[in-house]
């Protein structure tokens, strides 16, 4: 069953400063207190429940059979994080179980199964400071949920007949999943309130309610169906058959999980690595990368390369922050005209580098005077010593058309481009110096 199991978000270096800083942080003892007062309502609960509803061999074996299944699913759970507190979703079995033995077998499973994870992730040195406390919780919380579920079954089996009812038995499965999987979202829900992680009655209904599918309920009402039927008929084959057939699947969704997980890492850290950070445009190293491919392809482009006419004075009459904002303003001015095929990049302080592909050279031509007048028609607002100040400013452009081919690289495509803007430059800026490469033509 898949529920949340709660774990205190804390540094795992226990030093004396850390346990006297806990023992006055009021949020972190309600949150003990909470978990303590969980675990002894679901003792009393087991306690007042007398006995276990079926002969003790049954038990023993039903006992080490889902202890050492559920130990095994274990390594496949989910942690997730919410504020100051983080939480797993685990694989459990419960339900199936109470109905099976009552809340008090269940109990005595959730203890010697919770025990064992807690001994080895202190064993492993993976365990929080408040992992004994959160045990606990997760005992109690257990326990208290399908105990309820437990007895919501015992009154519906004296009202119908499961076997008269098409369907009755697994329809009343799939409400006490339900009800189970709310009832612990809405424990955990109050863990949040005391940790000061929900500030609102919303974030907890939100929670409670959307963190969840029907199609979740539906896979752990069946699987736990199966189970007490299996349970209740002796088909113990059966039972291990499908403990093992659930572990293989899941086992095999998490491997694919984790993959996805670590591509998505891998491309996150490549995106990083690729992206300027002030403009969030493509770097000078990504730039490198993609010339190094465009240089293969024998496409027509355009190498623009451009930047902010007197930026220093733009430096040295406000601030660098100011600065910064004016560059940002430019890259995005600049994302604006392209397609999703070209390419830019912050290849300097102020200049810019573009690949304008899948366009001939009129079309390039007109696109670059386009950019040009837009930064010319256009300001950037900014604030400066508590005041709202709008700075216009222009830049230079130099564009070098050609085919990619064996005689000319693209790198010496982009010095060329570099040498126009410079020619830009000196004849007086606010201008673009284009040369068709295929033509051998001059505009200015």
């Amino acid at each position: 069953m898949v529920l949340p199991i709660l774990k205190r978000k804390t540094n795992l270096r226990v030093n004396v400063i850390a346990i006297i800083q806990e023992g006055n942080n009021p949020n972190m003892l309600k949150a003990r207190l909470y978990d303590i007062s969980i675990f002894l309502t679901a003792l009393a609960i087991a306690i007042s429940s007398k006995h276990i509803i079926i002969p003790t061999s049954d038990f023993i074996k039903a006992l080490i059979v889902f202890w050492v299944f559920s130990s095994l699913y274990y390594h496949l759970r989910v942690f997730s994080k919410n504020g100051n507190t983080n939480f797993e979703y685990g694989i459990s079995y419960c339900l199936s179980f109470v109905l099976f033995t009552g809340p008090l077998g269940l109990f005595i499973f959730e203890t010697l199964y919770r025990f064992t994870v807690y001994a080895y992730r202190k064993w492993t040195k993976t365990a929080d400071q408040s992992e004994f406390t959160d045990t606990l919780y997760n005992i109690g919380a257990f326990v208290i949920t399908n105990s309820i579920a437990y007895f919501l079954y015992l009154q519906l089996g004296s009202i119908i007949d499961f076997n008269h009812y098409h369907y009755g038995f697994w329809i009343s499965m799939f409400l006490l999943t339900c009800i189970a999987s709310l009832l612990s979202a809405t424990f955990l829900v109050t863990a949040f309130y005391i940790m000061g992680d929900f500030k609102t009655l919303k974030e907890g209904v939100d929670f409670v309610f959307k963190s969840r599918s029907l199609l979740d309920y539906g896979k752990v009402a069946i699987t736990n169906g199966l189970l007490f039927l299996f349970l209740k008929d002796g088909k113990w084959d059966m039972l291990i058959s499908l403990f093992i057939l659930n572990y293989v699947v899941s086992r095999s969704f998490f491997s694919k999980a984790q993959s996805a997980q670590h591509k998505l890492e891998r491309d996150k850290f490549e995106q990083m690595a690729y992206t300027d950070f002030l403009t969030g445009v493509h770097n000078r190293t990504f730039m490198d990368k993609k010339m190094a491919e465009l240089n293969q392809s024998g496409e027509q482009i355009g190498i623009v390369v451009c930047d902010i006419d007197k930026f220093k004075r733009i430096n040295d009459n406000f601030n660098h922050a100011v600065g910064d904002k004016v560059i940002q303003h430019f890259a995005s001015t600049l994302k604006s005209y392209l397609d999703e095929e070209d390419y830019l990049f912050r290849s300097g302080g102020e200049e810019f580098t573009l690949c304008l592909r899948k366009r001939d050279y009129d079309q390039t031509r007109n696109l670059v005077n386009e950019i040009l007048k837009g930064i010319e028609n256009n300001a950037v607002n900014v604030e400066y010593q508590g005041e709202h100040v709008s700075i216009s400013y222009t830049a230079s452009f130099g564009l070098y058309y050609y085919k990619v081919n064996d005689q000319i690289s693209i790198e010496k495509a982009y010095i060329m481009a570099d040498q126009l803007l410079f020619r830009s430059k000196d004849l007086g800026k606010n201008r673009a110096s284009m040369v068709n490469g295929l033509a051998k033509a001059v505009v200015v």
